[in-house]
């Protein structure tokens, strides 16, 4: 430093100067800076300005000390601060040294600060000196203070909903504290932007409310019926009134008040024909209305009451039932379907439908006389009576099912079955006997079946003394059997009668039965086999259930013998509901009865206190079996030709259906598959299949068509043993025959292809017409009527033809082919000794257009070739024709251009209309109409005299 001297003062100069120079000689870098040891600040996110508390500030004893103004002083860096170093990993912060000389500086942020990912920053920082010398070496540095920075936050984040929706559901008729809680978040991470303050309900005028706290209630008693649901907009607020980015929708929904019940099952089920099993309540499930229950029973009950006799069976005759289920020996059918050989029903009201079994009505005023003959059975040997029956409480009089009385004079009952209060009695009367002594005459059987108006399957082993009952299978012991002296003998003939008993001393019927029968059978022999009487009785159709292996052991099950009833036991709901869902209905008919079948479940449950706790109403529901696809039977074949008469009277008779063929389809609506799928093109539309099927026959009748065979002379035959072979049986009458049993089309066909008929007088007989029908179960599906019509070619006898020389032996036997099939014609008698084709007519008007030139012909050409013919016989050719090729000369004879025309069709069928068939055709046509468009007298006599002989004619002339 330079100092300016002063006179005045030169000694006070001298005195500083030595001080400066002491100072000079001793300045050294002494001190550390010295900070606070802590320090707290506040940022706000999004800004990089700090505010400390204490502010930072660094000072150093190093500094000089100031003296007068009067002097000018440079300072030595000595005593300046020179920074501040912060220390810690990623510090966000920086500090800056505003003033070196005072030691002031300044915290920021080198970035925006996200108070969301860190509130807090604690670091430490250390002041540093300039140092000495002039690269500021041995700088002093302060010790090390900590620094606590806070990020102050900024409500920059919305409210979200922690749901995208919420659901709930409130019982009818009570109001809640609490339905349910909607809650949403804030982002910010302040206490007072990161809290929801409050939530509101947008939706308007609803009867709900909210709570601070996302708590939704109702404000008034809910109704089921007014509201299903309700939905809800609901939004949410943060203390900093920042609204929720995105409003919440709630749905409440509202049950009717809880009622113990099943749910979640279809109470219509429809039921496909050939589908199998299908399940009942797939979904089902049980509510209990959080009951503790410790115990659960519920019975499944199917309706089927109202098909025919109880349920769907199969609708075949009873006798056919009897074979199919194995039931062997000489039955008869007392109720059997009417027919023509079977017709003393025909009176009886039925059901008159073919869908299910057909059933007899008897309403106290009706009876049937069966005819003699129809049943043979002895008493003396064992028998069986089998009968469907539904009866109902009846009065106090005998209601006769099956009586076998005197026939006159006399009102003594021989064996009879009958209904008195709701007791079924057999009374079984012997025979007189040497030995006059008591015998069991009554036996008695107190049955609830017998009054309950519904179906029951009755079957009476007779084997006397003893008589044993199954009823639907079940064995059943007679409570009371009396006894009775054995009839007198008398010589008196018996009547067999149904629906009430034939009283022969006064002539009338009494005792008459109210109530349903069918199936009345009588069969010689016992029919005890189990399973024949239970297959006799069994339902086609009932309740099935197959338990899952996991809850087979938890589920005690109980299906009846006629399936139509299930029970289901257990003590875990969640067991049960699996087993339920697994109840199926199954109907094994290839055509099942259409129709409702009612489902009924009865539920039964128990708490822990053993008693009877809630209570479960029924379920009701009911299965629809639809309409099967119904079979249409077609039966074709040859339905017309001829044979020669030798042919009918043979032992071996003329064939009615050579070849039968049989065939049943069922047409289906399929819809076309499009080649872009989900366009519907309504240009495209459903097409109609015809689908081929295989079922069974039970029946195929023929029957005469015009009058009744006469058995002196005609009948229908077949090889019986053969018909025996196949399983089937044959009746036959004045009016045709009747095939009946159960087998397949094919084995009907075999059977058919057996019918012969002869008739053995056939000097009458021009053509016989006949029809033939088949049926699928018992009438329900029949086949079209087939019409068959045979026509008898008959060979003329020489020596009725005198004046005709042309008709010779050699010359008729070709007519004996009987293999020629002449369908489509008939043969009538233009004079007894010819027969020329029923269709001579349509061949007329085929051929109209030559007619007039025909006739003309014949006029000149008649006399000339009767001439020729004469000559012919008298040379002596009377076995033989010589042709002149040169001149053609047609000889026409009525039979020899009816098969001369047939043959032309089956060897040529493409020319059967060729220019020289038509001509032919002609010809014959000409001579049977000739009478007919003559005028003159001339022309009448020569066609006259054309029909005593063959005309043989001279087409020399004739171009073809």
């Amino acid at each position: 430093m330079q100092f300016r001297r002063y006179k005045p003062f030169a000694s006070a100069i001298g005195l500083v100067l030595g001080l400066l120079c002491a100072v000079e000689a001793t300045k050294v870098n002494k001190h550390k800076p010295w900070i606070e040891t802590t320090y707290h600040g506040i940022v706000t996110e999004n800004d990089d300005k700090v505010l400390l508390d204490p502010p930072l500030i660094a000072l150093d004893k190093d500094a000089p000390l100031r003296y007068a103004e009067s002097f000018e002083v440079t300072f030595t860096k000595e005593g300046e601060i020179c920074g501040f170093r912060i220390h810690g990993q990623n510090v966000p912060f920086e500090a800056v040294v505003l003033d070196k000389s005072t030691g002031e500086g300044v915290i920021r942020a080198k970035d925006k600060l996200d108070c969301e990912l860190q509130k807090e920053h604690t670091f430490t920082i250390q002041a540093y000196d300039c140092g000495e010398g002039p690269d500021g070496a041995n700088m002093k540095k302060s010790h090390k203070a900590n620094v606590h920075i806070q990020v102050n936050d900024v409500n920059e984040y919305s409210p979200v909903f922690k749901e995208k929706s919420y659901k709930a559901t409130v019982i009818e008729g009570k109001k809640y504290d609490n339905i349910l809680k909607v809650e949403a978040v804030d982002a910010d991470c302040s206490f007072q932007y990161s809290q929801i303050c409050s939530y509101d309900i947008v939706t308007p005028d609803v009867p709900f409310s909210i709570d601070k706290d996302g708590n939704i209630k109702n404000t008034e008693k809910l109704n089921y019926s007014k509201e299903r649901m309700y939905k809800l907009t609901v939004t949410a607020y943060d203390c900093g009134k920042n609204r929720a980015s995105e409003d919440v929708l709630v749905k409440i929904n509202i049950k009717p008040t809880c009622k113990p019940s099943w749910q979640g099952f279809n109470k219509r089920i429809e039921y496909e024909p050939g589908t199998g099993s299908l399940a009942l309540f797939p979904s089902m499930h049980l509510e209990t209305c959080e009951e503790p229950i410790t115990s659960i029973q519920a019975t499944i009950e199917l309706e089927t009451s109202h098909i025919g006799k109880g349920c769907d069976r199969d609708t075949y005759s009873e006798k056919s039932l009897h074979k199919l289920c194995g039931a062997s020996g000489n039955t008869v059918e007392l109720l059997p379907t009417p027919s023509s050989t079977a017709n003393w029903t025909v009176g009886l009201p039925t059901d008159n439908g073919h869908d299910s079994d057909q059933v007899f009505e008897f309403n106290g005023t009706q009876a049937i006389k069966i005819p003699e003959g129809v049943v043979s059975t002895s008493l003396k040997e064992p028998f069986t009576v089998s009968v469907w029956m539904r009866h109902g409480p009846g009065g106090r009089e005998k209601e006769t099912i099956l009586c076998n009385s005197d026939k006159s004079e006399m009102n003594r009952h021989h064996y009879s079955l009958y209904v008195h209060n709701c007791r079924l009695v057999l009374l079984l009367r012997q025979d007189p006997t040497e030995a006059e002594s008591y015998k069991p005459a009554e036996f008695h059987w107190k049955l609830d079946q017998v009054c309950d108006k519904e179906w029951h399957h009755y079957v009476l082993n007779i084997e006397f003394p003893s008589v044993s009952l199954f009823v639907d299978g079940v064995t059943f012991e007679p409570f009371l059997v009396t006894e009775d002296y054995p009839l007198h003998a008398s010589k008196l003939e018996s009547q067999l009668t149904i629906g009430a008993c034939w009283q022969g001393g006064s002539a009338h019927m009494a005792q008459y039965f109210r109530g349903n029968l069918a199936g009345l059978m009588i069969r010689s022999g016992k029919l005890d086999n189990k399973k024949v009487i239970d297959c006799l009785y069994t339902c086609k159709e009932g309740l099935d259930v197959q338990l899952p292996e996991e809850v087979a052991s938890n589920v005690k099950v109980q299906l009846n013998p006629n399936q139509s009833s299930l029970t289901l036991e257990g003590d875990d709901i969640e067991s049960f509901e699996k087993v339920m869902q697994h109840i199926s209905y199954l109907n094994s008919r290839q055509f099942p009865t259409p129709g409702i079948r009612h489902l009924r479940i009865s539920t039964t449950v128990k708490c822990f206190n053993e008693e009877t706790c809630i209570s479960v109403p029924d379920a009701e529901g009911y299965v629809m079996v639809l309409q099967p696809e119904e079979p249409k039977i077609s039966l074709s074949g040859i339905d017309h030709f001829a044979r020669a008469a030798i042919d009918f009277e043979s032992p071996e008779g003329v064939t009615l259906f050579p070849e039968m063929r049989i065939v049943s389809t069922i047409t289906r609506e399929v819809e076309p598959e499009t080649e872009t799928e989900g366009e519907d093109d309504p240009t495209v539309q459903e097409t109609v299949v015809s689908e081929e099927i295989m079922h069974n026959l039970d029946t195929c009748e023929v029957t005469v068509v015009g009058d009744d065979l006469d058995g002196e002379h005609e009948s229908l035959e077949v090889d019986l043993a053969q018909v025996q072979q196949h399983g089937l049986e044959m009746s036959s009458s004045n009016v045709g025959m009747i095939i009946t049993g159960v087998n397949t089309m094919a084995t009907y066909e075999q059977v058919l292809h057996l019918i012969r008929y002869r008739n053995w007088h056939t000097e009458a007989l021009f053509d016989r017409k006949f029809k033939l029908t088949c049926s699928e179960l018992n009438g329900r599906y029949i086949s079209n009527e087939f019409k068959v019509e045979v026509n008898v070619i008959h060979t003329a006898n020489p020596m009725e033809h005198a004046n005709n020389a042309m008709v010779q032996p050699q010359f008729i036997n070709p007519v004996h082919h009987a293999s020629v099939d002449l369908s489509g014609h008939n043969l009538v008698n233009a004079h007894q000794a010819s027969v020329v084709p029923s269709a001579a007519t349509v061949v007329i008007v085929v051929c109209v257009s030559f007619l007039v030139f025909m006739i003309i012909l014949g006029v000149f050409r008649i006399r000339a070739a009767h001439q020729r013919t004469m000559r012919d016989q008298e040379n002596g050719k009377e076995n033989e024709m010589d042709w002149d090729d040169s001149a053609l000369t047609i000889t026409v004879n009525p039979m020899e251009t009816y098969e001369d025309q047939h043959s032309s069709e089956e060897e040529e069928e493409e020319e059967e209309e060729s220019e020289d068939g038509e001509e032919e055709d002609d010809i014959t046509s000409a001579e049977s109409e000739s009478s007919e468009d003559e005028e003159g007298a001339e022309q009448e006599d020569q066609q006259g005299a054309s029909r005593q002989q063959q005309l043989e004619w001279d087409d020399s002339t004739l171009t073809y």
